[in-house]
């Protein structure tokens, strides 16, 4: 049990570059003390002391805003950062090295009494604000975006984004964090392409004109075309 405790506070240094000494960790970090408390809570839900697990389960939520479900299953070096307003649901499985920002929801989809909650792999990072729901798994290294909704079962190693979630990109090698600000965004490459095709047709109809003598009004739309370009291309610097 020290080890696992131990290991814990190892894992808070390892993930979080602002935790300076072991006692600030310990004093100061609410993911900690969540996931301490689970620890204690599934092991006595595990034994069938289902009310008193589910008191220290509705305490540790009081005191740190993160609501973890005592029939949950954890695995090992897992860290919940900052961590307000995260809820895992009761058959949610998180591997091992497991990174969650706060807001993340592991819901569930059904009122059944069975698995309806995520299953996530191991190394696997989900950003800020992100929820998945349903009895879907997330496989090893995937990666979450910050405010993505999961619906949909994830393969290994891939990175998802949006509401839906879509996958953007497929790394095959392990994660230790995930850069908020330079995950892809597949809703603007859509529009840059539409965009793109619109231009070769514009070009193309200009051309017929002038070949036919037609002389074209302006088109009111430029404008707003040519703003909305130049708006998706700084946001990707």
């Amino acid at each position: 049990m020290f080890k696992i405790l131990k290991e814990d506070i190892q894992t808070v240094f390892a993930k979080d570059p602002a935790a300076r000494s072991t006692l600030e960790v310990l004093s100061c970090y609410p993911g900690l003390h969540a996931l301490w408390l689970h620890r204690l809570a599934h092991f006595l839900w595990q034994r069938k002391f289902r009310l008193i697990s589910r008191l220290i389960s509705h305490s540790g939520r009081f005191f740190t805003g993160i609501e973890i479900h005592p029939g949950a299953s954890i695995g090992r070096r897992f860290f919940i950062d900052h961590g307000a307003g995260v809820v895992i649901g009761e058959t949610s499985e998180i591997g091992d090295d497991v990174l969650i920002y706060q807001g993340v929801v592991l819901g569930g989809t059904t009122a059944e009494k069975k698995k309806r909650h995520p299953t996530i792999g191991n190394n696997v990072v989900i950003g800020s604000g992100a929820i998945a729901l349903g009895p879907i798994t997330i496989g090893d290294d995937a990666r979450i975006g910050s405010g993505s909704v999961v619906i949909k079962s994830v393969p290994a190693g891939v990175t998802v984004v949006g509401v839906p979630g879509r996958s953007v990109e497929d790394r095959r090698k392990p994660m230790l964090e995930l850069d908020h600000g330079q995950l892809p965004d597949p809703i603007a490459e859509a529009i840059k392409l539409v965009l793109r095709e619109q231009d070769k047709l514009e070009e193309r109809l200009h051309e017929l004109e002038k070949q036919c003598g037609v002389r074209a009004p302006g088109d009111e739309l430029e404008q707003m075309r040519k703003r909305m370009e130049q708006e998706l291309t700084e946001n990707e610097e």
